[in-house]
């Protein structure tokens, strides 16, 4: 991982297909990322956030991990190049979806296990970003910011998650402050 890449949450269900009878291992289906949907980063600051559709088309091929609260310890599977025991594709609705068939890994079937019971039932993605713009609102209406992401680097991981990940990042902050600043020079924050 580098410095710049930051890490966003879903609220769109994470799921285990029950497993045909004597089978073991299900095939877990989650969306890391939703497109056209506004989020609001940040609570003392806060800007909203837009992935724009097409953001992830150039990344679906990276070296992508499926990984347990993007603990490296907990690789549940992996694509490289587009291939392997991870699926990252863009869904019918056009949002970041991911699938993968539960490895026989002892952790991998209690997550399975949690997912299966609604325990864990989010997912979360770690990004870096390419192309991204900025409208800024005016605060004096009580109006926040709005930052549009266009264009995805680098996709690292999906990851079921138990919390998500905390959308006020230090690197999606430090960014912010930097567009403002060099947008607004004269202003002060």
């Amino acid at each position: 991982m580098d410095n710049n890449s930051e890490r966003r949450y879903s609220n769109h269900q994470v799921r285990a297909a029950k497993p045909a009878e004597g089978v073991q291992f299900a095939e877990i289906e989650g969306v890391a990322a939703l497109v056209n949907t506004k989020t609001r980063i940040g609570v003392y600051d806060p800007y909203d956030e837009i992935i724009l559709p097409g953001a992830f088309d150039d990344c679906l091929k990276d070296d992508i991990r499926c990984l347990f609260n993007h603990g490296e310890d907990k690789i549940l599977a992996r694509s490289q190049n587009g291939e392997g025991t991870l699926k990252v594709f863009i869904n019918p609705d056009g949002h970041l979806a991911y699938k993968y068939t539960t490895p026989n890994r002892s952790y991998a079937l209690d997550i399975q296990d949690a997912i299966e019971k609604g325990d864990v039932n989010q997912s979360s993605f770690q990004f870096r970003i390419k192309e991204q713009s900025w409208v800024w609102g005016d605060k004096s209406k009580g109006e926040v910011d709005l930052r549009k992401i266009m264009k995805v680097e680098k996709l690292y991981d999906v990851s079921p998650v138990t919390f998500p990940a905390y959308p006020d990042t230090s690197v999606a902050k430090r960014s912010y402050e930097e567009a403002r600043q060099a947008d607004r020079p004269d202003e002060s924050y």
